[in-house]
């Protein structure tokens, strides 16, 4: 019984995620492997008037005890940790932090580890949620909009013969500038440029047209000492440009050969309505989404966890840096970046915790996922991105990822559960 009190005692549960666990190494374990260390010492070192691994022990130990007592720590901290978190049934998810380690020879070795785990809580009902049904309907202009974007997709840039640039055209052109002030020449650049497009700078527009191939012109730009591109800004450039091709853009009539030219459809009135069931498939999908998404933030606002501070890190530092990376350069202010932080901190918090919930009710229900559910999915994955099914399944596994996608399966199917479940209204 004193030694069930013991190691009871030895087990601090700092907060819900939080542990700290207090281990004593007996002295005999210590002694027996500080032994064992001073003989591999005492067979490697050398000591002047000593053949080598014939130096007495207690002159080894005198000089090398500091780097003794080191491996001596190094070899049995992590042996002993392992083996009482095994024995406690603890899974830490971050590396213990070892603390208050304490060593005198003779005596038996004490430290305290500090780590985190998943928390534990209890689910509230979670079944038979009230939502509300989510309207699904497509409106023709959904359904024109939808061709105009085909049209534009299957457009055909047509070089423009006999003439200069019009408004309109798609113009390749070499454009090179000089800072008046400095003198100094910008990187000569290749852009594509739709003439008279309102975003382009006037004078541009301007130069630009009845231009013919071949031809160049200079103009000078000033610009605002408030420009976003601050290299830019409060500048005088002098730009030479010059046109390299002139294209003009050909979108195909909606009819039944434009239709039959897209491989499946008999005429027009088809597409238009295989273009109408695929916006229909993917607002369904959509109001699945927000369905699922109500009835989580419902489960998820009747229970208090505690989140481990390392996995809403990890969530949060991979938030961020998507984020930064989509971000425009110029929009990389002080400011901006701090509401960044803020933001991924808050959508990190809640990421996590709807996480640990499905986990959790997967747990309860049982809800597996099965090889043939994964394969299925490796599959969809594999058409998805036009690539072969070896091709997936080697990517995942070289990027260690295998487990988190059967894992966000598991989650995909846990959500399905609780849609099924729910009640909508």
């Amino acid at each position: 019984m004193a030694e069930k009190n013991k190691q009871e005692n030895s087990i601090k549960n700092v907060s819900q995620c939080k542990k700290e666990i207090e281990l004593e190494i007996p002295k005999k374990d210590v002694e027996n492997e500080f032994q064992n260390i001073l003989s591999r010492f005492s067979t490697r070192a050398k000591i002047h008037g000593f053949r080598p691994g014939k130096a007495p022990k207690d002159i080894v130990k005198r000089m090398f005890l500091p780097d003794i007592e080191k491996t001596l720590i190094d070899s049995l901290v992590p042996k002993y940790l392992t083996e009482k978190l095994k024995e406690l049934k603890f899974n830490p998810i971050n590396i213990p932090v070892i603390r208050d380690l304490y060593f005198k020879e003779g005596e038996p070795l004490r430290f305290k580890a500090y780590f985190e785990v998943l928390p534990d809580f209890d689910l509230p009902d979670y079944k038979k949620i009230n939502v509300k049904k989510k309207d699904v309907l497509v409106s023709e202009k959904e359904v024109d909009q939808s061709l105009h974007e085909l049209q534009e997709r299957s457009a055909e840039y047509i070089p423009a013969e006999g003439r200069g640039v019009v408004d309109g055209d798609f113009v390749l052109v070499e454009i090179r500038g000089r800072d008046i002030k400095s003198k100094k020449f910008l990187p000569t650049e290749r852009v594509l440029v739709q003439a008279g497009h309102v975003d382009n700078e006037k004078l541009l527009n301007e130069n630009l047209r009845d231009l013919n191939v071949g031809e160049e012109k200079k103009f000078v730009l000033t610009y605002d000492k408030n420009h976003k591109n601050k290299s830019l800004a409060g500048k005088e450039i002098e730009y030479n440009i010059k046109v390299v091709s002139i294209k003009n853009k050909k979108i195909p009539q909606l009819d039944d050969d434009f239709a039959k030219g897209l491989g499946e459809y008999k005429n027009i009135n088809d597409l238009k309505k295989k273009v109408k069931q695929e916006i229909l498939i993917s607002k369904e999908n959509a109001a699945k989404k927000e369905i699922a998404e109500e009835v989580i933030e419902k489960i998820a606002g009747k229970i208090n966890i505690e989140l481990p501070e390392t996995l809403v890190e990890k969530e949060n530092l991979s938030l961020l840096q998507q984020r930064l990376s989509q971000l425009p350069r110029q929009e990389l202010s002080e400011k901006n970046i701090e509401n960044l932080k803020d933001e991924s901190k808050k959508k990190a918090e809640k990421n996590l915790k709807n996480h640990l919930i499905l986990r959790k009710i997967a747990e309860v229900e049982d809800i597996n996922v099965s090889k043939e559910e994964e394969d299925q999915e490796l599959k969809a994955l594999a058409k998805a991105n036009n690539i072969s099914l070896a091709e997936v399944t080697d990517s995942l596994k070289r990027e260690g990822r295998r487990e988190e996608f059967r894992n966000n399966i598991l989650l995909k199917k846990t959500v399905d559960f609780l849609v099924k479940q729910s009640i909508i209204e």
